[in-house]
Protein backbone atom coordinates (compact mmCIF):
# COMPACT_ATOMS: atom_id res chain seq x y z
CA UNK A 1 0.00 0.00 0.00
CA UNK A 2 3.00 2.00 0.83
CA UNK A 3 4.25 1.72 -2.36
CA UNK A 4 1.52 2.05 -4.85
CA UNK A 5 -0.10 5.75 -3.38
CA UNK A 6 3.53 7.31 -4.60
CA UNK A 7 3.15 5.21 -7.88
CA UNK A 8 -0.09 6.78 -8.27
CA UNK A 9 0.89 10.40 -7.41
CA UNK A 10 3.74 9.99 -10.13
CA UNK A 11 1.12 8.70 -12.74
CA UNK A 12 -1.29 11.56 -11.91
CA UNK A 13 1.59 14.01 -12.23
CA UNK A 14 3.08 12.47 -15.56
CA UNK A 15 -0.85 12.26 -16.81
CA UNK A 16 -1.41 16.33 -16.00
CA UNK A 17 1.73 17.03 -17.35
CA UNK A 18 1.09 15.85 -21.21
CA UNK A 19 -2.70 16.68 -20.95
CA UNK A 20 -2.44 20.05 -19.32
CA UNK A 21 1.13 21.72 -18.69
CA UNK A 22 2.86 20.67 -21.96
CA UNK A 23 -0.10 21.67 -24.71
CA UNK A 24 -0.01 24.85 -22.76
CA UNK A 25 3.61 25.69 -22.68
CA UNK A 26 3.64 24.89 -26.59
CA UNK A 27 0.78 27.46 -26.60
CA UNK A 28 2.40 29.69 -24.71
CA UNK A 29 5.64 29.15 -26.84
CA UNK A 30 3.84 29.54 -29.77
CA UNK A 31 2.53 32.53 -29.08
CA UNK A 32 5.79 34.30 -28.02
CA UNK A 33 7.22 33.33 -31.55
CA UNK A 34 4.23 35.09 -33.08
CA UNK A 35 4.28 37.93 -30.81
CA UNK A 36 8.30 37.92 -31.77
CA UNK A 37 7.35 38.10 -35.14
CA UNK A 38 5.09 40.79 -34.67
CA UNK A 39 7.50 43.32 -33.25
CA UNK A 40 10.03 42.88 -36.35
CA UNK A 41 7.22 43.59 -38.66
CA UNK A 42 6.19 46.32 -36.55
CA UNK A 43 9.50 47.63 -36.56
CA UNK A 44 10.23 47.11 -40.13
CA UNK A 45 7.54 49.16 -40.84
CA UNK A 46 9.11 51.83 -38.76
CA UNK A 47 12.03 51.39 -40.40
CA UNK A 48 10.05 52.07 -43.70
CA UNK A 49 8.02 55.19 -42.55
CA UNK A 50 11.40 56.75 -42.09
CA UNK A 51 12.32 55.61 -45.14
CA UNK A 52 9.44 57.30 -46.45
CA UNK A 53 9.77 59.94 -45.22
CA UNK A 54 13.60 60.93 -45.83
CA UNK A 55 12.85 60.35 -49.20
CA UNK A 56 9.73 62.55 -49.26
CA UNK A 57 11.58 65.34 -47.73
CA UNK A 58 14.54 64.56 -50.27
CA UNK A 59 11.96 65.06 -53.18
CA UNK A 60 10.46 68.29 -51.82
CA UNK A 61 13.72 69.28 -51.25
CA UNK A 62 14.30 69.70 -55.43
CA UNK A 63 13.42 72.61 -56.73
CA UNK A 64 10.39 72.56 -58.58
CA UNK A 65 11.81 73.64 -62.11
CA UNK A 66 14.64 70.67 -61.57
CA UNK A 67 11.51 68.29 -60.97
CA UNK A 68 10.10 69.75 -64.60
CA UNK A 69 13.37 69.27 -66.15
CA UNK A 70 13.49 65.32 -64.74
CA UNK A 71 9.28 65.42 -65.70
CA UNK A 72 10.32 66.67 -69.34
CA UNK A 73 13.62 64.28 -69.93
CA UNK A 74 11.74 61.00 -68.91
CA UNK A 75 7.95 61.44 -68.92
CA UNK A 76 5.29 58.96 -66.57
CA UNK A 77 3.38 58.89 -69.83
CA UNK A 78 3.74 58.84 -73.56
CA UNK A 79 2.04 62.19 -74.31
CA UNK A 80 2.55 62.29 -77.84
CA UNK A 81 0.92 65.62 -78.62
CA UNK A 82 3.18 67.52 -76.68
CA UNK A 83 6.17 65.84 -78.32
CA UNK A 84 4.52 66.35 -81.60
CA UNK A 85 4.23 70.47 -80.24
CA UNK A 86 7.72 70.27 -78.85
CA UNK A 87 9.15 69.36 -82.44
CA UNK A 88 7.30 71.44 -84.31
CA UNK A 89 8.26 74.16 -81.79
CA UNK A 90 12.00 73.35 -82.54
CA UNK A 91 11.66 73.27 -86.96
CA UNK A 92 9.42 76.49 -86.81
CA UNK A 93 12.50 78.55 -87.14
CA UNK A 94 13.85 77.48 -89.79
CA UNK A 95 10.79 77.24 -91.59
CA UNK A 96 10.21 73.56 -91.41
CA UNK A 97 6.86 72.17 -90.71
CA UNK A 98 5.79 68.34 -90.16
CA UNK A 99 3.71 66.38 -91.91
CA UNK A 100 3.19 62.30 -92.17
CA UNK A 101 2.59 62.17 -88.36
CA UNK A 102 2.39 58.58 -87.53
CA UNK A 103 3.37 57.18 -84.01
CA UNK A 104 2.80 53.79 -82.12
CA UNK A 105 3.45 52.89 -78.49
CA UNK A 106 6.03 50.06 -78.25
CA UNK A 107 4.89 47.56 -75.27
CA UNK A 108 7.72 45.14 -75.28
CA UNK A 109 5.53 42.08 -73.89
CA UNK A 110 6.24 38.51 -72.86
CA UNK A 111 6.54 36.75 -76.12
CA UNK A 112 9.34 39.35 -77.78
CA UNK A 113 11.15 39.28 -73.96
CA UNK A 114 10.83 35.04 -74.42
CA UNK A 115 11.79 35.13 -78.00
CA UNK A 116 15.00 37.49 -77.20
CA UNK A 117 15.70 35.64 -74.24
CA UNK A 118 16.44 32.41 -77.06
CA UNK A 119 18.46 34.44 -78.90
CA UNK A 120 20.42 34.89 -76.07
CA UNK A 121 20.42 31.25 -75.18
CA UNK A 122 17.70 30.81 -72.57
CA UNK A 123 14.87 32.04 -70.79
CA UNK A 124 16.53 33.00 -67.68
CA UNK A 125 18.29 36.39 -69.75
CA UNK A 126 14.77 37.98 -70.18
CA UNK A 127 14.64 41.37 -68.46
CA UNK A 128 11.65 43.71 -67.29
CA UNK A 129 12.11 46.78 -68.41
CA UNK A 130 10.81 49.81 -66.19
CA UNK A 131 10.00 52.02 -69.49
CA UNK A 132 7.96 52.35 -72.75
CA UNK A 133 9.46 53.01 -76.11
CA UNK A 134 7.54 55.66 -78.66
CA UNK A 135 8.06 55.58 -82.17
CA UNK A 136 7.38 58.81 -84.09
CA UNK A 137 7.34 59.26 -87.34
CA UNK A 138 7.28 62.47 -89.73
CA UNK A 139 8.58 64.53 -93.41
CA UNK A 140 9.51 67.88 -93.45
CA UNK A 141 11.13 69.78 -96.09
CA UNK A 142 13.91 72.85 -95.96
CA UNK A 143 17.57 73.15 -96.94
CA UNK A 144 20.40 70.79 -95.60
CA UNK A 145 21.72 73.88 -93.31
CA UNK A 146 18.60 73.53 -91.96
CA UNK A 147 18.21 70.14 -91.62
CA UNK A 148 21.93 69.85 -89.63
CA UNK A 149 20.14 72.79 -87.15
CA UNK A 150 17.07 71.07 -86.61
CA UNK A 151 18.80 67.81 -86.04
CA UNK A 152 21.34 69.26 -83.89
CA UNK A 153 18.16 71.13 -81.75
CA UNK A 154 16.81 67.49 -81.76
CA UNK A 155 19.51 66.12 -80.03
CA UNK A 156 20.35 68.88 -77.86
CA UNK A 157 16.53 68.77 -76.70
CA UNK A 158 15.87 68.09 -73.00
CA UNK A 159 13.68 64.82 -74.12
CA UNK A 160 15.41 61.73 -74.45
CA UNK A 161 14.70 61.28 -78.55
CA UNK A 162 16.79 58.59 -80.53
CA UNK A 163 16.91 59.30 -84.04
CA UNK A 164 16.36 55.79 -85.80
CA UNK A 165 16.73 56.91 -89.42
CA UNK A 166 16.62 59.63 -92.07
CA UNK A 167 15.96 59.44 -95.72
CA UNK A 168 16.34 62.66 -98.02
CA UNK A 169 14.50 63.35 -100.90
CA UNK A 170 15.02 66.09 -103.11
CA UNK A 171 11.59 68.44 -102.59
CA UNK A 172 10.34 69.77 -106.35
CA UNK A 173 10.44 72.92 -107.00
CA UNK A 174 7.09 74.90 -106.40
CA UNK A 175 5.05 76.37 -104.76
CA UNK A 176 3.80 74.87 -101.46
CA UNK A 177 1.10 76.68 -99.05
CA UNK A 178 2.74 80.06 -99.39
CA UNK A 179 5.85 79.18 -99.38
CA UNK A 180 8.06 78.61 -102.10
CA UNK A 181 10.49 76.08 -102.37
CA UNK A 182 14.01 76.00 -103.98
CA UNK A 183 15.92 74.02 -105.89
CA UNK A 184 18.24 73.12 -102.83
CA UNK A 185 15.09 72.17 -100.31
CA UNK A 186 14.89 68.65 -99.50
CA UNK A 187 12.34 65.96 -97.75
CA UNK A 188 13.50 64.41 -95.24
CA UNK A 189 11.65 61.29 -93.79
CA UNK A 190 12.37 61.02 -89.65
CA UNK A 191 12.32 58.31 -87.57
CA UNK A 192 12.88 59.02 -83.68
CA UNK A 193 11.93 56.52 -80.63
CA UNK A 194 11.79 58.67 -77.34
CA UNK A 195 10.82 56.96 -73.81
CA UNK A 196 7.98 57.24 -70.92
CA UNK A 197 9.00 56.09 -67.55
CA UNK A 198 6.21 53.22 -66.23
CA UNK A 199 4.41 53.41 -63.66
Amino acid sequence: MRFIMPSILILIAVSVFFVFTNPMMNSISELNNRAASYNDALGNSKMLENERDKLTAKYNSIDPENLNKLEKFLPENVDNIRLILEIEQIAAPYGMTLSNVKYNTVEKSAKEGEQGALFQGGFGNQVQKDYGVFDLEFSTKGSYNNFINFTRDLENNLRIMDISSVKFSSASSGAVGTKVLSSDSYQYDFTIKTYWLKN
